[in-house]
Parts: C-alpha cells; structure tokens; sequence
C-alpha cells in the first residue's frame, strides 16, 4: 500500500468515528461486535488480550469477534469499519424515508413493533428485521400493550406478524448475557413473571387472533400459536422449538395444547427432540390452519383477513368466548406450571451450558 493510499485509508476510517455517532437507531449486537472488532483490529493490529473467563459473555463475544479477523492487516481493518459505517448509514436513511410517510391508522408508543388500526383490522407486526425479530424484554412489554389495546379498541380482529425475512427468531438469547452470577435468580424470577404475563394475555385475548407467519418462526412465537384460532403460514415459513438443544423446556402452553392439536407423538418429536417443521408438515399436523405460495402470500391473506374483519363483531368475540372458555382455567394452570419449571431450568447448569456453548457456536460463524 502507498503512503498516499494508506492516508486516505486513515482518513476514511476517522471519518467514520464521527459518522458513526449519527446513527440514532441502535444497528443490533451482532453489528456492534463487528464494528469493535474492526476497530481493535485497526487500531491495535491482530488479537493480543488474554482470553476472558466462560460465563463473561459480554467480554467472551468481544474477544471471539476480534480474534475472528486473524491476521486482517490494519489497513483493511480500517477499510472494512468504514464501510460497514457507510452500509448502516445508508440503510437507516433509507428506512427514515420509507417512515417519512406514516402508515394510515398507526399507533404511537412502539420501538419494537409497528402497530396498525385499518378496515377494522389492528395488525401487530414485530420490527426487529435486522435481529430476526427476536423478542427482547422491551419487545414482551410492547407486545403485552398492544394486545391490550387491540382487545380494547373497535377492530373486529387482530393479526400478528412480522416485518423482514423473518416471522420471529424466538427469545432474544442477549436477553441471558448480560446477567452476573449474583443476579441469576432475580432474573430467572422476573423472567417467569414477564413470560407469564405474555402467555396470560395470548390466552384472555377476547377477539379473534390471526397469525400471519411469514418466515421462519422459533421458540416462543411458535408455542403460542396454539392460541390463536388461525394461523397462515407461508410455504416458506418453518416452525421450530429448540428447548432441550438450550437445556430449557416448553411454554406457552405448548405443552399442554400441542399433543391435543398434533398429538403426542408429533409433538414430542417437536418439544422434545427438536424437530423443525416444514410449513406443510405443521399444516398437516394441525398447527397452521393453510399454507400459501409465498409470491401470493400477503395478497391472498390479507384479502380474506379483511372479509373477515367486515362480519359482526359482537357476534364474533362471543362465537370466540363459547370456543375458548371451557379451556381458560387450565391454560392458565399450565401456563403457571410452565413458568415454574422454565424458572428452574433458567437456574440448572444445564441451561448455563447449553446457551454458553450457543454463544460460543455463533461467535465462530
């Protein structure tokens, strides 16, 4: 590389110091980890710091992403950050002209969903696109809200979705890596009650619930589809609940509704062993109600979505009530059970291990 060169690599890379400060959306861990280790790299040349302790995951990942990049030159370190900063900051002045016009019937009050009221329809979408739409703390509570206005307000039914490839990629497992050995139980303990509460209102919700799956769909937001009373999935959807792969074990209500909709040896395969279902493997066995080319997916569901918010409401919420209501009493009892073992598990070093040996898996991808 020449001199010349190598300054204007230099200047590029300070300039992107600064131009990084104005980003206003957070870009996600899994960004922010590249970017320091970039900047180690650029900075301070190949991985030099000894290697932090197992159950530091925070400090682990840093270490991982940085000595990932080898023998990267610094040169091309610098390079690599100023373009990442380049890529995240066209990528955000996109979507703030997509937001510059507000979608019709928008509810204010959400970061981490985009919530609609349109042709008597409240849609629910998760917008976590670049996390997959994991579900974080912040994200449980949002949802929670939005149910309770959905059930409150004058739509006649309500839809969740997701925004991106994927529907939802589950718990955000972050959610584990930021907690001190000290704080486990406390965590573990406030994890239970938020769960429960998240189950809780799947199971009161007093309309009409529609899932519309339109990607890839694991852990939570696929358990809790046995609590809608339809579910639409693209054919490229997959349906995935890997609990005992991270040493935890099922929940909302899965372990009680999923051996009644797909019976029990299906549904161990699925809660017990891991098995990943294809759309129409879960349309054959009861979990999705009908799958559809993904080419066509959204235009023929969201027109038969809105036939269906134009039918009586009353006489819909109350058809829903005589459906669900013999039910009620025992899905609140599972779900209680379900929360007391999670907590358990959260505690087990079974657990500990298994969602170590996931970070540790993830940072060499």
């Amino acid at each position: 590389m020449t001199a010349a060169t190598m300054q204007v690599s230099q200047k590029d890379f300070e300039k992107a110091q600064e131009q990084l400060k104005l980003l206003k959306k957070d870009p996600g861990n899994e960004t922010k980890l590249k970017l320091y280790a970039l900047f180690k790299q650029a900075t301070e040349g190949p991985c030099n710091a000894p290697k932090p302790g197992m159950l530091d995951f925070v400090k682990k990942a840093k270490w991982d992403a940085w000595n990932s990049l080898g023998n990267l030159s610094q040169d091309n370190a610098r390079q690599k950050y100023a373009e990442l900063v380049s890529s995240l900051l066209s990528a955000e002045s996109a979507s703030q002209k997509k937001d510059a016009s507000p979608e019709e019937g928008r509810h204010d009050g959400y970061e981490t969903l985009i919530v609609t009221t349109k042709n008597n329809i409240t849609k629910i979408m998760f917008n976590r696109p670049d996390r997959k739409n994991a579900i974080n703390h912040q994200m449980y509570r949002e949802i929670i809200k939005a149910l309770e206005e959905a059930g409150k307000n004058d739509s006649t039914i309500a839809v969740i979705t997701g925004n991106g490839d994927y529907y939802s990629s589950g718990n955000d497992l972050n959610n584990f890596a930021n907690i001190q050995p000290g704080e486990m139980e406390k965590a573990a303990k406030d994890g239970a009650v938020l769960l429960k509460d998240f189950v809780g209102h799947f199971i009161d919700f007093p309309k009409p619930l529609i899932a519309v799956v339109n990607g890839p769909a694991i852990g939570i937001c696929v358990t809790v589809l046995g609590l809608c009373d339809i579910v639409y999935a693209s054919d490229r959807a997959t349906f995935h609940s890997p609990f005992s792969q991270l040493g935890q074990s099922p929940e909302g209500c899965s372990s009680y509704l999923f051996p009644k909709i797909m019976g029990l040896a299906k549904a161990s395969e699925m809660l017990l062993f891991n098995k990943k279902l294809t759309a129409a493997e879960a349309c054959a066995q009861g979990l999705v109600t009908e799958v559809f080319p993904d080419n066509s997916f959204q235009k023929e569901v969201w027109a038969r979505l809105e036939a269906y918010a134009s039918l009586p409401k009353n006489s819909l919420a109350v058809s829903k009530q005589l459906l669900r209501s013999m039910e009620k009493e025992k899905l609140h009892a599972v779900n209680s059970k379900e929360c007391e073992v999670l907590t358990e598990r959260w505690l087990s070093d079974e657990c500990v291990n298994a969602i170590v040996s996931f970070f540790q898996k993830k940072s060499k991808l």
